[in-house]
């Protein structure tokens, strides 16, 4: 859907660069960037370096950078581009899937945002440059980023550090570093699903999904919190920012 947008937009100046934020670097991203096959720079950020720079807590995230290298709007919810099809995408589970996916995918179909309002602004700043409506002026932008108090400078570094253990192969030490990222930074879903899915509560291809206790030995789960119990006590349709022109 993105590489379909901008072929599209291409010829009109935009250049979309993705980032794939996993600590495991291309073990974690490689596969899905092959599978879309990307024309544009796609790119791997093992240590979260994005979020620490542009205020990222969630994804997917925009940040909007003009042409002399100006950001126009901040992060944002950046939805996929809305489907042509006027039929809404097939939920069935596959048979057999533990009813955790299922309790996960209804939690997920739950989740709200505005792909039409958001690609129509894009298109209108990608036709008109600085005279749309949607490019914010610097104290705007400014005013809409993320500040960084000293909680969350701290927050940010101990998630670094958690990601330099896990890469070094010290996951137990790494833990208590997440866990005190979580604290200091509770509103980074990026922060809480990064840990979460490097537990191995389940084994299979979906082991990266399951991101909560294991089903066997629930006691054994590191941390406060869990996918599936957060998004249900946040609210799925608190997970996303609303749209903001």
């Amino acid at each position: 859907m993105w590489q379909a947008l901008r072929n599209e937009l291409h010829p009109q100046g935009l250049e979309i660069v993705s980032v794939g934020m996993d600590i495991l670097g291309a073990q974690g991203c490689r596969g899905f960037i092959e599978a879309a096959q990307p024309e544009h720079p796609s790119l791997i950020d093992q240590h979260h370096v994005l979020a620490s720079a542009f205020g990222v807590i969630n994804i997917p995230s925009s940040i909007w950078i003009d042409e002399r290298g100006i950001i126009v709007r901040p992060a944002e919810t950046a939805p996929a581009p809305p489907s042509e099809s006027a039929a809404p995408p097939a939920r069935d589970m596959p048979a057999g899937m533990p009813s955790r996916f299922v309790e996960i995918m209804t939690e997920a179909a739950k989740i709200q945002s505005d792909p039409h309002a958001y690609h129509a602004a894009l298109r209108d700043w990608v036709a008109k440059g600085a005279q749309s409506e949607f490019a914010l002026d610097p104290a705007t932008v400014i005013q809409r980023s993320r500040p960084r108090s000293a909680d969350v400078a701290l927050g940010h570094a101990h998630f670094e550090l958690a990601a330099q253990l896990e890469s070094d192969g010290h996951h137990e030490a790494g833990v208590a570093h997440f866990r005190e990222a979580h604290r200091l930074v509770p509103e980074s879903w990026t922060f809480r699903r990064q840990a979460w899915s490097l537990e191995k509560s389940v084994d299979g291809p979906l082991a990266r999904f399951w991101q909560g206790p294991s089903p066997d030995d629930p006691d054994s789960w590191p941390y406060a919190g869990d996918w599936l119990t957060d998004i249900r006590r946040s609210g799925a349709e608190n997970y996303n920012d609303p749209w903001r022109p």
